[in-house]
């Protein structure tokens, strides 16, 4: 997994907790209403609750992994004057003008709806090591799109 923010971490250990007591119970609930329904052999809703649960157990120990193998960002050692994890950055679209800002994060951590920008994403990978006022070239799947970098802040 890498490198996450502490935010980061309490978030999955939140949803983990969350999966291992009312997911497991709502699946228990589930299995048990459907086991109640009648011959197992025929019964798709117990079929399709009990591959539910294997779905969740998976999410589950996924989770878990992912939280036993995360190192948690120190903060005072990221730079912040070249874009890197963990910093706020203003960038500009060189050919329409618009401006955007977004918080760079891990990938777990990405939610483009709230300006949390992956930095394994195109743009991330891109923009990852430039300072103010450099551009960087980025394939984007509409095509090149040259970014300018404007501003650089932490994000703490």
């Amino acid at each position: 997994m890498g490198n996450i923010t502490q935010e980061g971490l309490n978030k999955l250990k939140s949803q983990l907790h969350e999966l291992k007591t009312k997911g497991r119970s709502e699946m228990a609930k589930q299995i048990a209403e459907a086991r109640d329904k009648g011959d197992l052999s025929e019964n798709a809703e117990y079929d399709a609750a009990k591959e539910a649960q294997g779905l969740m157990e998976m999410k589950i120990a996924k989770l878990e992994n992912t939280i036993a193998q995360a190192r948690v960002l120190d903060e005072s050692q990221i730079d912040t004057t070249k874009v890197s994890i963990m910093t706020i950055i203003k960038i500009r679209n060189s050919k329409t003008k618009k401006e955007f800002t977004y918080t760079l994060v891990a990938e777990e951590e990405a939610d483009l709806a709230n300006g949390r920008l992956s930095v394994l994403s195109p743009i991330g990978k891109g923009l990852l090591g430039k300072s103010i006022g450099e551009n960087a070239d980025i394939q984007v799947p509409s095509g090149i799109v040259n970014f300018e970098v404007l501003d650089i802040k932490p994000s703490w």
